[in-house]
C-alpha cells in the first residue's frame, strides 16, 4: 500500500508539479487499479479465512456429535462415564457404573479424595503418610488417585480396610512385589484402572491393617488380589499377570463380587472362586465375570469354580493351554454371550473341564452355554436339567449378542495398554502406556492442527492441511489488475475506448 499511498500524494499535490497530462492520466489510474487490485486480495483472504474458521466450527460441531455417538461402546460400564467431559472433577460417579453382582459396590464414594504422592512401602507396620499403603488402612471412605506415574514395590502384602477405591485413571500405575493386595473380611471395595503384576509370596512380619491395628501375618500366596470373606467388591479395568498362585482367587464366603474389563495374560491359574469342596459357606456366592479379555498366555481356571453362582457374561477368551472353565462341588455356571476362541492343540479343544469329577456325578451339575460363539474348533459340555431358579441365581446382567465382544471388550485392562492382537490401543484421556495425548472424551488422539483437530484456529487456517481453494495466482492477478485499468481509463476519458494512456505512453 506504500506505492499507493506516494502515488496520491502527487495527484493530490499536482498543482505544485510540471506534469503531462498524459502521465498524469496513467498515474491516477494506475494508483486506482492498485488500491482496487489490494482491496479485492484483502477481501478474498479474509473472505478465505472466514470460510475456514466457520468451516472449524462446522467441523467442531461435528466432531463433538461424533466423538460422543464413538465413546458409546455399547459397554454398559465404560458408557455410564467415559462421555462426561468432566470425569476427572466426578471421579466418585464411577461408583454408580457398577454391574452384576457387585451392584451397588460404594467403594470410597462420600469421601475425601487421597492423593498419592509416594511410591515407596518401607514400613508396613506404621506406613508413611502420602504412601498407597497409608491410605488403604484408614477407618473413613477415602477416593484414592496418584499425583504420577509410579510403579509401587510392595514389601509385604497390602491390606485393605472397607469403603476404599484405588482410581489409576490418568496415571500408569503399577503393583508388584511381595503379597500384593488382600482384601479380607471387608467391603465395599472398587480396584480401577492398575496393574498387578509380579506378585510372590511374603508374610511372618507385622503388617498394619488399620491406624491402630498392627498384627502378626503368616506367610500370604502370591496372589494378584486376594478376596477372603468380603463382599461388595468390584475390580474393573485392572490388568493382571505373572503372579505365583492366582491372578484373582476369592474364597471363604465371599460374594456380591463383578470381575469386569480385566486384560489377564501370561498366567497358569488364573482365578479361583471357592475355598474348597467342603466349605458349604461358599455355596452363596455370586460372581460377575463380565467383558474381560482372556489373553495370551494362560493355561487355565478362567475361572475354576466350587460350588456358588457364576455368571459368565460377554468375555474374550483368546486362547487356553488346557481348559477354559473349569469347577467342582456342583457350582452354577451361566455362560451368555461369549466368545471362546480354542487353541491349535486338537486335545484342548473343550471349554469346561469338571475337575476330578466322574460324569455320573457332574451330569445333574447346572452348566449351561447360552449365545456363545466357538471358535477354531471349541466346544462347550453342558450339563444339568437347565433350572430356571437356579440359573436366576446365576444370571446378574443382560448379555449382548456374542457377535458384538470385540467392541465390548476393546478397551479391557489398563487404559492404554495394548492387546494381544495388535500393535497397541490408544485410548482417550489416560496416560495408561504413554499414548494418550487429548481430553477424557475425545475419543480419537489427538495429531495436531493439520490432522484435523482444530484445536488452534489460526493454525487451521495458516496451516498447510486445508483442503479449501487455493488463492489466485500472480498471473490471474496480474491479468485482473489490467482489466481494473482498462476499464477506469474508459471511464476517465468519457468512453474514449482506444485512449488507454499506458498504451499511449508507447506511442
Amino acid at each position: 500500500m506504500s506505492y499507493i499511498t506516494i502515488l496520491f500524494y502527487y495527484i493530490n499535490h499536482r498543482k505544485h508539479l510540471t506534469y503531462s497530462p498524459k502521465i498524469f492520466s496513467f498515474l491516477r489510474t494506475f494508483s486506482l487499479s492498485l488500491f482496487i487490485h489490494s482491496s479485492l486480495k484483502f477481501l478474498f483472504f479474509s473472505r478465505q479465512a472466514k470460510g475456514r474458521v466457520n468451516a472449524s466450527l462446522s467441523r467442531r460441531n461435528l466432531l463433538s456429535i461424533q466423538e460422543k455417538d464413538q465413546c458409546q461402546t455399547g459397554n454398559p460400564i465404560d458408557d455410564c462415564w467415559r462421555c462426561d467431559p468432566n470425569w476427572a472433577n466426578n471421579r466418585q460417579r464411577l461408583a454408580d457404573c457398577a454391574i452384576g453382582f457387585g451392584q451397588g459396590t460404594l467403594g470410597g464414594r462420600g469421601g475425601q479424595i487421597y492423593v498419592v504422592t509416594d511410591s515407596s512401602d518401607h514400613n508396613p507396620a506404621n506406613p508413611t503418610p502420602g504412601t498407597l499403603r497409608y491410605a488403604v488402612i484408614q477407618d473413613q471412605p477415602l477416593w484414592i488417585i496418584f499425583s504420577s506415574d509410579m510403579v509401587i514395590k510392595l514389601k509385604h502384602e497390602l491390606i485393605f480396610n472397607s469403603y476404599k477405591t484405588i482410581d489409576g485413571r490418568g496415571a500408569n500405575v503399577h503393583i508388584t512385589g511381595n503379597g500384593c493386595i488382600t482384601l479380607q473380611h471387608v467391603t465395599h471395595i472398587i480396584i480401577h484402572n492398575i496393574h498387578v503384576h509380579h506378585c510372590k509370596p511374603s508374610g511372618n512380619a507385622n503388617i498394619a491393617s488399620s491406624p491402630t491395628h498392627v498384627g502378626q501375618r503368616g506367610e500370604s500366596d502370591g496372589d494378584g488380589i486376594s478376596i477372603s470373606g468380603s463382599q461388595k467388591i468390584w475390580i474393573d479395568h485392572c490388568s493382571l499377570s505373572y503372579c505365583t498362585d492366582g491372578l484373582i482367587d476369592a474364597i471363604l464366603g465371599s460374594t456380591a463380587i463383578t470381575i469386569s474389563n480385566n486384560h489377564f495374560t501370561h498366567h497358569n491359574e488364573v482365578m479361583l472362586l471357592g475355598h474348597n469342596d467342603k466349605y458349604v459357606l461358599d455355596s452363596g456366592m455370586q460372581v460377575t465375570i463380565a467383558f474381560n479379555h482372556f489373553g495370551v498366555g494362560l493355561v487355565q481356571r478362567m475361572p475354576r469354580c466350587r460350588r456358588g453362582y457364576i455368571h459368565v457374561v460377554n468375555n474374550d477368551f483368546t486362547a487356553w493351554e488346557m481348559y477354559a472353565i473349569g469347577g467342582s462341588a456342583n457350582p452354577t455356571i451361566n455362560s451368555q454371550g461369549n466368545r471362546y476362541t480354542a487353541p491349535a492343540d486338537d486335545n484342548a479343544k473343550e471349554v469346561t473341564k469338571r475337575v476330578d469329577t466322574n460324569e455320573g456325578e457332574w451330569a445333574d451339575w447346572n452348566w449351561r452355554t447360552d449365545e456363545d460363539i466357538l471358535v477354531n474348533g471349541a466346544f462347550f459340555v453342558p450339563s444339568g436339567a437347565g433350572l430356571s431358579e437356579q440359573y436366576s441365581k446365576a444370571s446378574s446382567v443382560e448379555p449382548r449378542s456374542a457377535r458384538l465382544i470385540t467392541e465390548l471388550t476393546m478397551n479391557a485392562g489398563v487404559f492404554g495398554d495394548p492387546r494381544d492382537d495388535s500393535g497397541g490401543i490408544s485410548n482417550p484421556g489416560f496416560s495408561g502406556a504413554g499414548t494418550s495425548t487429548v481430553t477424557p472424551t475425545t475419543g480419537t488422539q489427538g495429531t495436531g492442527a493439520s490432522g484435523g483437530t482444530d484445536g488452534d484456529y489460526f493454525g487451521m487456517i495458516f496451516g498447510s492441511g486445508s483442503s479449501l481453494p487455493r488463492p489466485p495466482t500472480s498471473i490471474s492477478l496480474i491479468f485482473l489488475s489490467l482489466l481494473i485499468i482498462l476499464a477506469l481509463s474508459t471511464i476517465t476519458n468519457n468512453g474514449a475506448l482506444l485512449s488507454f494512456p499506458l498504451l499511449s505512453l508507447f506511442k
